[in-house]
């Protein structure tokens, strides 16, 4: 584990542990809100970021060793969320929390069993149009970003809502 490595995880563990103690106090009818623009529940989205990590990490790991990411594109990145919101729509809270947990800690844990030149290691990526990028950014722009993206969303899908409340409560 390097300063960097450790970074990178806290930072990781800092957002899957606010998208945790969030969900954690959700009512049932949040947790089966659906979020404008995206059209997924509340709780199905939080098991979509624990699903992710995994495949985020590795891919990060095929950058670490300076091999090219290949055959990854933002289509296919749509129909695995649309299967996943499809397969997952009636996840309970629990199952997701686990998961959440499960999935952070081996995605930190990863995270500082990387060497700085394994950070630094970059090779084309396919997913952003065969730019070479970095371990480092592909680590910061998905595994470490994810819950934080969705953990905004989330907050402005309920702070809409609980407007909505306090208007036909006022009216």
């Amino acid at each position: 584990m390097t300063r960097r490595t450790n970074a990178l995880a806290r930072r990781l563990e800092q957002g899957a542990g606010a998208l945790a103690t969030l969900a954690t106090g959700l009512s049932d009818a949040e947790w089966q809100l659906r979020l404008p623009g995206d059209g997924r529940k509340i709780g199905v989205v939080v098991h979509h970021v624990a699903t992710m990590y995994p495949l985020e990490i590795q891919l990060a790991q095929t950058l670490a060793t300076g091999s090219a990411v290949v055959g990854v594109t933002s289509a296919d990145v749509d129909a695995m969320n649309a299967r996943h919101a499809e397969e997952f729509d009636a996840v309970t809270k629990e199952a997701a929390l686990d998961l959440l947990r499960r999935n952070s800690t081996a995605a930190a844990a990863a995270i500082r069993a990387l060497t700085d030149d394994e950070l630094d290691q970059a090779a084309p990526l396919s997913l952003n149009a065969d730019a070479p990028l970095t371990c480092q950014f592909m680590l910061e722009d998905h595994a470490v970003r994810h819950s934080y993206h969705h953990l905004a969303r989330i907050r402005s899908a309920l702070k809409t809502l609980a407007k909505s409340r306090a208007s036909v409560h006022a009216a």
